[in-house]
């Protein structure tokens, strides 16, 4: 309680000395420039550009940084970056929300493809890739990311594995890291191995894996509980597994590589449990087999420079299995929701040459889904929707999109637009459907709901001003278009694993966003910043909502909120800063880091939107002595008041955390690693979370291992 009543105060405090410090690097000029290593964004349609030299604003993750961050979800790995956050269902689930967008609207590559999984369609829905397995992972935010496709309004997170790299040694390599953390008992690793089997050939393969037990909290899981199991989250377990073999190939001309990857998770969806009366668990077991291409091409045709193929096929599987107990003991288990996602993707990249002053890129993108939920519940929900869920549906898509960037006096100008053709097509029923609400009355859906067609078309324009050596200041605007995603359109029963009963609308227009974003930026020297201003206004903006009973509370069907996909006008603003400065250099180092994040979202009427990340601020140490390295991290997240109707207040917590590395020259590519997360074991809550009121972070825990790089 102490450190939660004196957060702000340690802001205030540490602020005036971090001016200072930096100040007088500047000034002075004491402190010499850091040489900051210079990444590329491969999720970038040019291939070859810096997050520096881009007007939308990125952050790129890799090497040291990256291992320090690693997760057993990708929404973990990446929550506290600016304006990122973990919308968790449990540990099992770690979804990035962007921006205070999450679900369908934040679009997960892997290698630079969808992912192909069922991640959009429920909270409860994990995303189907090994964060393990990334060499680096690329994070885009806001609706400039329009070249991504339809779901990209909130923004791109590509995970970038090393199975794709045309370049390799002519010898063996092995790379692997395990670590172990106590809490959970959970047990995390990744083997890689690459073969050189001529100059122009490689073979690569790896393999993944977590484990883990329920872990430990700090109090009671649900709020207001009071009885039962404490400070044990229940049914939090997770076992993932991954595989991947590739084969690439080299030549003058490029390079081409072909890979077959396996991916497979179990895990619990966290709820009290009390061995009395008659009790429900929900598990969740999901798969996919998926063959992927991709291949370079230099000089592909007259007037181009280079050709990029990307190729996907992923079969996708899901069961929502409930185990039905009574008094303590298993009664009956039964797959109440099952998940079928076949999925195709192409994409095509031609880079061409010059045209006077301007250089760009023209693309093609092309998606076939074949998508089915069905389901039987039991007898405890058998209410007439129940295990339906979502209308079985054919969705094809088709995208056409060109950016174009020319250097200027003062930076340079960029202009990019895309327009896709979507349709949707679902499965005509025998008879029509229909929910009974408490009250009587029937919600319906029709038999025969008819196909949908959209054709979003997005623009922007941008401009990086060159100020000086030092400063870059970033203009960009955006009018994107999304289409509404399969289960805004035809949801209509109830979704086992969330609680809830989600009815969606056939008559959703498309949302088209407008977004004015403003940067600025000192990327070298002692004392680095960046920062951004962002304002969206959303057209037809769609959100799904409890609805009200009349006295205040939600409407329940049988112990499952009742939810409607609705659509408005809304605003979403804020802000994101993070700032570095180096404030000792010699045999004991010193930098430090604040960061921070806000984002406001209201409909048009004025009402709050639901589960909107809250504002956080944080504050870091990097250091290092001899073969040691270390970091200390503390976030405050905020308190979050800005509700929706039935939403309730979130409380603040803080996050205290650390990093040290040992690298001594006699383990030749070695490293032992420990890790501390939560050390104030918080009992937080994430606002932006559907499972917050039953479902708190994880407690203390300390993570140790190694990871270890032999060969060329």
């Amino acid at each position: 309680m102490f450190i939660k009543k004196t957060t702000m105060a340690l802001f205030g405090k540490a602020l005036p000395i971090f001016l200072s410090f930096t100040s007088i690097a500047i000034a002075d000029n004491q402190i010499p420039a850091i040489e900051i290593p210079s990444l590329i964004v491969t999720a970038d349609p040019l291939g070859a550009r810096s997050p520096d030299e881009l007007i939308i604003p990125v952050t790129v993750l890799t090497g040291e940084e990256l291992d320090q961050r690693r997760a057993g979800t990708l929404g973990e790995t990446l929550d506290g970056l600016p304006g990122v956050s973990n919308s968790d269902f449990g540990p099992g689930v770690g979804r990035p929300v962007v921006r205070g967008l999450q679900g369908s609207r934040v679009q997960i590559l892997d290698d630079g493809l969808k992912t192909a999984d069922v991640s959009g369609e429920g909270g409860d829905h994990t995303i189907a890739i090994d964060s393990m397995r990334a060499e680096q992972i690329e994070v885009i935010r806001g609706p400039a990311t329009l070249l991504y496709g339809s779901g990209a309004a909130g923004g791109v997170i590509n995970v970038k594995s090393n199975r794709f790299n045309p370049d390799f040694g002519d010898s063996f390599r092995f790379n692997t890291q395990m670590g172990y953390g106590y809490n959970g008992n959970e047990r995390l690793g990744n083997v890689q191995l690459e073969l050189p089997l001529s100059d122009n050939f490689v073979l690569r393969s790896d393999y993944g894996l977590r484990r883990s037990r329920d872990f430990n909290i700090d109090g009671f899981q649900q709020q207001g509980q009071t009885s039962g199991d404490k400070d044990r989250l229940q049914n939090s377990d997770a076992n993932n597994d991954s595989f991947s073999l590739t084969g690439l190939f080299t030549a003058d001309w490029g390079h081409a590589g072909l890979s077959y990857s396996r991916w497979r998770s179990d895990y619990g969806i966290p709820e009290v449990f009390l061995a009395e009366g008659e009790e429900e668990q929900e598990r969740i077991l999901a798969d996919y087999e998926r063959v992927d291409l991709r291949a370079e091409i230099d000089q592909p045709l007259p007037g181009f420079r280079t050709a990029r193929l990307k190729l996907s096929n992923t079969n996708f599987g899901q069961q929502e299995k409930g185990f039905v107990y009574h008094a303590g003991v298993l009664e009956e288990s039964v797959v109440e929701t099952e998940f079928i996602n076949d999925e195709r993707e192409a994409r095509l990249d031609l880079v061409h040459n010059p045209i006077g002053l301007w250089q760009g890129v023209i693309g093609l993108q092309v998606n076939e889904r074949e998508f089915d939920a069905k389901g039987s519940g039991h007898s405890e929900h058998a209410h007439s929707a129940s295990g339906f869920y979502v209308r079985a549906n054919d969705t094809r898509s088709l995208g056409l999109f060109v950016l174009e960037e020319r250097l200027t006096d003062f930076g340079r100008l960029e202009f990019a637009a895309r327009v896709d053709h979507i349709h949707s097509a679902p499965e005509t029923l025998n008879e029509q459907r229909h929910i009974v609400l408490p009250d009587a009355t029937e919600l319906e859906q029709e038999a025969k709901l008819g196909s949908r067609s959209y054709t979003p078309v997005s623009l922007s324009a941008g401009s990086i001003i060159d100020l000086n050596e030092q400063h870059h200041l970033r203009l960009a605007v955006t009018r994107s278009q999304r289409a509404p995603s399969s289960e805004q359109l035809y949801a209509f029963g109830r979704h086992a694993a969330s609680g809830t009963v989600e009815v969606g609308d056939t008559k959703l227009d498309k949302e088209t966003y407008t977004n004015l974003e403003i940067g600025f930026d000192r990327h070298s020297g002692a004392f680095r910043f960046d920062s951004s201003l962002f304002y969206n206004h959303v057209t037809d903006f769609i959100y799904l909502t409890p609805q009200n009973d009349g006295s205040g509370n939600a409407i329940e069907i049988e112990g499952d909120t009742l939810v409607l996909n609705q659509q408005s006008d809304a605003r979403f603003y804020g802000a994101e800063f993070t700032a570095a400065a180096d404030l000792i250099h010699g045999a004991l180092p010193l930098s430090i880091r604040l960061s921070g994040d806000y984002v406001r979202a209201k409909l048009q009427d004025g009402d709050n939107l639901p589960r909107i990340s809250p504002a956080r601020l944080g504050m870091g140490f990097d250091s290092s002595y001899q073969d040691w390295t270390f970091s200390v991290d503390f976030q405050h997240v905020f308190k979050q008041t800005k509700i929706a109707e039935v939403e309730t207040d979130t409380s603040g917590f803080n996050k205290l955390s650390f990093n040290a590395n040992w690298q001594p020259a006699i383990l030749k590519g070695g490293e032992i690693f420990i890790q501390g997360r939560n050390l104030l074991n918080e009992d937080g809550r994430r606002h932006q979370s559907f499972l917050k009121d039953e479902a708190p972070i994880i407690g203390r825990t300390i993570m140790t291992g190694f990871r270890f790089n032999l060969g060329s």
